[in-house]
């Protein structure tokens, strides 16, 4: 999801379209809260691990 987020905002900036930054910025913030919850050891939704 981090991957995509920075897709998402790559692709936004440089074709300008502000719906793709605000998605990309969206899908960036909730891979790294599930990366930082999975870090500590909390399983989240059954899964303790989110790459």
């Amino acid at each position: 999801m981090i991957i995509l987020g920075i897709i998402l905002l790559i692709v936004g900036f440089i074709f300008s379209i502000p719906i793709l930054w605000t998605i990309g910025i969206v899908v960036l913030v909730i891979g790294l809260v599930l990366m930082l919850l999975g870090s500590t050891g909390r399983a989240i939704g059954g899964r303790r691990h989110y790459y």
